[in-house]
């Protein structure tokens, strides 16, 4: 996958600590792809004006992982009002310009949308947010980024721009900031769950912090408590899906951390890391893992208030506290699976049986959840119409017969059919 044409270590003492240039050629199948005829034309878009434009961030790291990035970004030296004027002179439609003050311009090409950032340094951070200001020094950039493996540019002829060991601690599955963990966590207090969430889906395992990391991460920690809710919990969702899940959540929890980020103080951490145990590889919601912690429904409805979470998460939440222990697979049963779907039958909301799917796999009924992703729900062959037609005709009388014949139905397996039930309504 890898061609190293040349390397370079160019290195300058104008900070505190050496900076190293390392660079080598990328030439695999992932970046080649990338190259679609609207790319082509946004890069000799800025090539013809004589500005630099180099792939950024994540995608970088997953290129060099040997992914397929969900994303790209685009870093330029061009400013935003250098770019628009480039694009207007080539007839390149701009579009969504909410990133224009951050210094992001979206471009339009073959309809494909390219956000393309210029190079930013900051000049006054605040734990939340930055005051930037243009730059066209990518090493500066790069200083500025949260994560060594998250600081590498990618230029378009495959060249790596890695200023601060980013493709060393990728290749040896190591997290760390760049430069100091402290200063990096203070400009915003979010890379906090950030390291995390890049801890679970970078390294092989659960327990190879650095331990100067970790004392930043425990002093800084109430830093989060000014983070917005939404912010916090589009981080925390990744890292409870992510590798290493219940360890990572046990450490915040060590380092003081779920006071600030919505999760109950006196969480349930070994409850979390049986159902954590029981559902890893069945695809868990990030919402049946952190269920666990909760011992009562009231701390769903403070997590609720700190992180503002979706109706739908809360309410499955909400179920699983409720039924974790309720409903559960009848042992005298032949079969296992009747409990869930007699429940999934009587219910009247629509989202049931994935409520269901996700108390199986807290509870770890890996048979059953297979049994029930094969299971068709049967449709209940008898409507108040028919009972009309047989001479019941008030609404109580209604309601009361279509439940018994319901229940008769559900004891026959669902087998019993329109005729059959019938029989058992008198005339």
């Amino acid at each position: 996958m890898w061609n190293t044409i040349f390397r370079s270590s160019v290195t300058s003492r104008t900070r505190l600590y050496w900076r190293s240039l390392f660079t080598m050629q990328l030439k695999s199948s992932e970046f080649k792809v990338l190259f679609t005829d609207g790319l082509n034309e946004l890069a000799e878009t800025f090539k013809k004006n004589q500005y630099e434009l180099r792939i950024a961030g994540g995608a970088v790291r997953d290129l060099l992982s040997g992914k397929q990035p969900e994303d790209v970004d685009f870093a330029t030296t061009a400013t935003p009002d250098q770019m628009k004027q480039m694009f207007q002179a080539a007839g390149i439609r701009m579009i969504n310009n909410k990133g224009e003050k951050h210094g992001t311009i979206t471009a339009r090409l073959h309809n494909e949308n390219f956000e393309v950032t210029t190079l930013r340094v900051d000049v006054e951070t605040d734990g939340r947010h930055a005051e930037v200001e243009f730059t066209t020094d990518w090493q500066k950039d790069a200083e500025r980024r949260d994560l060594t493996i998250n600081s590498m540019f990618l230029g378009l002829d495959g060249t790596l721009y890695d200023y601060f060991k980013g493709y060393e601690d990728l290749q040896s599955r190591t997290v760390r900031f760049v430069g100091s963990a402290e200063q990096r966590i203070q400009e915003d207090y979010l890379r906090i769950l950030r390291y995390f969430r890049f801890y679970g889906k970078v390294a092989l395992k659960p327990d190879e912090h650095e331990p100067q990391t970790l004392e930043a991460i425990r002093a800084n920690s109430s830093g989060l408590a000014a983070i917005s809710g939404e912010r916090i919990w589009v981080e925390l969702k990744k890292i409870v899906i992510g590798h290493h899940a219940a360890q990572l959540l046990e450490m915040m929890y060590g380092l003081g951390l779920a006071r600030y980020i919505g999760l109950p103080s006196e969480g349930n951490v070994d409850e979390m890391k049986r159902v954590w145990q029981n559902a890893k590889g069945h695809s868990p919601k990030a919402m049946t893992i952190l269920a666990a912690l909760c011992r009562r429904s009231e701390e769903i409805e403070r997590m609720d208030l700190r992180l503002k979470v979706s109706k739908e998460e809360k309410t499955l939440a909400l179920f699983l506290v409720k039924y974790r222990r309720d409903l559960c697979k009848n042992g005298d049963q032949q079969d296992g699976l009747k409990t869930f779907t007699d429940f999934i039958i009587d219910s009247r909301e629509l989202d049931t049986r994935m409520k269901v799917s996700e108390l199986l796999k807290y509870q770890g009924e890996h048979k059953l959840l297979a049994e029930l992703g094969q299971w068709t729900v049967p449709r209940f062959p008898i409507s108040g119409h028919d009972l009309r037609k047989m001479g019941v005709t008030t609404g109580k009388e209604i309601g009361a017969t279509l439940q018994k014949l319901r229940d008769i139905w559900k004891k026959s397996h669902y087998q019993m059919d329109k005729e059959e039930l019938l029989s058992y309504v008198q005339s």
